[in-house]
């Protein structure tokens, strides 16, 4: 006979444990995942039969989200894009001046062949510009309608301190809004204005390129006459004959900047396609929102059916 033997808290050593008759040990299975399954995997027709189990809970959450998000489609504002195409001025050439007469036109402030694009872009996307823009339209009462109270003329709010800024106007105005793209290999500009209504977006549009000429035409016109007077005084300082010429031919590149600045009014950008106000909503797209919408409450309820029966097999383990 053989005899077990054990250590002092009673627990079978390791050496004794060959000892055990091979009909005394019994094996237990770990309980599987889902009920009903006799191993760890589970097939695609046994998922199907749980799923169909469960095709109320799928039902009406497909429902529900199909409902809402069809809801949410023909409620929600619509939003229209009005776009405006334009092509970097063309620029007037100067001659390349070194020399002597270059650092004269570089005391004197003279920009000698350098072009403006990547100046008007800055302004045009500045939150300045946009500043300008707002505060001169009054729009911060059009932004947040729904904070203003047009019949006492004031915000909603009793605080002053929270009501709508104009900084609140700007990033509403660039996030929401406005946008500018810019294609690299033709130069090409793209401003678009994003509203719900169709005019109003093209309107806005419109007068930010007016706006953005008249910017740069006005700074290009005041450093012309900066130059030229600043170039006049100097000349009638100079004594040597020489710099006299030097200076003269400063100002006869001067001077057509003077009458480019005064007599033309797409100084930065051209309008090459204006803006015109759309058709067609950009958004909402109701009939893809609804379809996204069904999909995931469909989505949903298979995960809900799914999870639901996992629990139910891990209890009744």
């Amino acid at each position: 006979m053989t005899t077990t033997r054990s250590d002092n808290e009673g627990r079978t050593r390791p050496d004794d444990v060959a000892q055990i008759p091979a009909e005394g040990l019994v094996y237990v299975s770990p309980g599987p995942v889902f009920s009903g399954v006799s191993n760890d995997k589970i097939s695609l027709r046994q998922i199907w039969r749980i799923i169909w189990r469960g095709k109320g809970t799928v039902i009406a959450a497909t429902t529900i989200f199909a409902l809402g998000s069809i809801a949410y489609a023909l409620l929600a504002k619509e939003i229209y894009r009005a776009e405006v195409l334009l092509a970097p001025a063309a620029e007037q050439s100067t001659p390349m001046i070194g020399g002597q007469l270059g650092g004269l036109a570089a005391l004197a402030g003279v920009s000698v062949g350098e072009g403006n694009d990547v100046v008007a872009l800055a302004v045009l996307q500045s939150r300045e510009f946009a500043r300008d823009f707002i505060e001169q339209l009054d729009l911060m009462p059009i932004f947040f309608e729904e904070e203003w109270d047009a019949e006492k003329d004031r915000w909603r709010v009793d605080d002053p301190t929270e009501a709508p800024d104009v900084r609140d106007g700007v990033k509403f105005f660039h996030e929401r809004i406005f946008e500018v793209s810019e294609e690299r290999r033709t130069g090409l500009v793209t401003l678009a204005i994003e509203w719900t209504d169709p005019d109003i977006a093209a309107e806005w549009a419109s007068i930010l390129v007016l706006r953005l000429n008249d910017r740069l035409r006005e700074a290009a016109l005041q450093e012309a006459q900066t130059n030229v007077a600043y170039l006049q005084s100097e000349m009638a300082r100079a004594t040597l004959v020489t710099l006299q010429e030097s200076i003269g031919r400063l100002l006869e590149t001067e001077l057509p900047k003077l009458m480019l600045a005064k007599g033309k009014e797409e100084f930065a950008f051209k309008i090459v396609d204006p803006a015109v106000p759309p058709r067609l909503r950009v958004r909402p797209k109701r009939a893809l929102t609804a379809i996204i919408g069904t999909i995931l409450g469909g989505l949903l309820g298979i995960f809900i059916v799914l999870v639901g029966h996992s629990g139910r097999a891990g209890t009744d383990s």
